[in-house]
């Protein structure tokens, strides 16, 4: 993402009237630009490469090549694209298919408009955004995967009472803008946090440091 300029989206679905009523929806917001729209997967790796968006809400279940297969390509083609799953449908194996294949993101198209624009802006920063029911589907699922377990003994310096907050709502699929507005911080003062969770926990990411708090207990 550019600092000087509102963030360039492509929008991809099959939905003709989705698609447009959702770039309409983005293109009002003055930190948004919508460069394109794409109608299938095929579709949108091509003007992906002509375009070079920050962000792609890219729908799954779409003719010629679906979403999770776009999406593997771009993360492989184009690595600095960020890509937002935006589908109807939470089905465990479609939500890791694509965070797998590359996907930063997952939200249901039921998604409020304050909440879609703030993940698209949270993405273009490369923040994960998830979906609440999705976060605890993450979370549950990777804490059975995960090869790096929470340490044995008790952390050599505990949360502090904001820092679990901040972890627990980073567990929930919050962005740092949410954690922030939900806590009455400053964004900023959130970012902070985050990075001493990380660091205190050991952990190389958001993801990772949520199943490391949950192992040890500071979720409940």
């Amino acid at each position: 993402m550019s600092a000087a300029g509102p963030v360039r989206v492509l929008v991809v679905d099959d939905q003709a009237l989705f698609r447009e009523a959702l770039a309409t929806l983005l293109s009002v917001r003055d930190e948004i630009e919508v460069v394109g729209e794409a109608g299938d997967g095929l579709e949108a790796v091509r003007l992906a490469a002509a375009l070079s968006p920050d962000v792609v809400l890219m729908d799954l279940r779409m003719p010629v090549l679906d979403g999770i297969g776009a999406t593997r390509r771009l993360h492989v083609d184009q690595p600095a694209v960020r890509v937002l799953a935006l589908t109807t449908f939470d089905e465990d194996e479609e939500v890791f298919a694509a965070l797998r294949a590359g996907a930063l993101g997952y939200l249901l198209k039921d998604v409020s408009a304050d909440r879609l624009v703030e993940a698209v802006l949270a993405a273009a920063r490369g923040e994960s955004v998830l979906q609440p029911s999705v976060a605890a589907k993450v979370v549950a699922r990777f804490a059975q995967l995960d090869d790096t377990p929470a340490p044995a003994q008790p952390l050599a310096v505990p949360l502090s009472d904001r820092e679990l907050e901040v972890v627990r709502l980073v567990a929930r699929g919050r962005s740092n803008r949410e954690i922030a507005a939900e806590l009455y911080l400053a964004e900023g003062t959130v970012k902070n946090h985050v990075t001493n969770v990380l660091l205190k926990l050991e952990a190389r990411d958001r993801t990772q440091a949520a199943l490391r708090a949950r192992a040890l207990g500071l979720l409940e």
